[in-house]
């Protein structure tokens, strides 16, 4: 494994097992900012300049798709970061309402924090087993 992928892995994983967490404790709170953030002209086009610069980022910098799931699973969030960003920055408020966040999220809110848990753990695991494996060729 690749020194860029076990960074990325350990950056995201930790990244998503802290915001999934935050998300749980503060349920309200994240349904409410989520629901004005998409009643906001500004703030998906803002949320979408973000996520396109970061998933760019990712997709130039690490756009591996073999050597294991990992480095894959690296990728394709970069994609995802990348794709996101695009929507948010194209499509009408009201579409982007309706799928980031409109006034049925909190009907559905758990499955995002719950996603973004399960792949920030893989992600942590998965890098320090690589990085355990990679100390012991050594």
């Amino acid at each position: 494994m690749s020194l860029r992928t076990n960074y990325l892995s350990r950056l995201l994983g930790y990244y998503s097992v802290l915001v999934a967490l935050a998300m749980i404790a503060h349920k309200q709170a994240t349904v409410e900012m989520v629901q004005r953030m998409m009643g906001h002209g500004g703030a998906p086009f803002a949320m979408g300049l973000i996520s396109v610069a970061i998933g760019l980022a990712m997709v130039l910098g690490h756009n591996v798709w073999s050597g294991g799931a990992l480095p894959v699973v690296v990728t394709l969030i970069g994609w995802w970061s990348l794709v996101k960003g695009l929507l948010c920055l194209f499509l009408p408020a009201g579409v982007l309402a309706g799928l980031l966040g409109g006034p049925g999220y909190e009907h559905y809110f758990y499955v995002a924090p719950a996603i973004s848990l399960l792949v920030g753990l893989y992600l942590i695991v998965a890098s320090s087993l690589g990085s355990a494996q990679q100390s012991t060729v050594k």
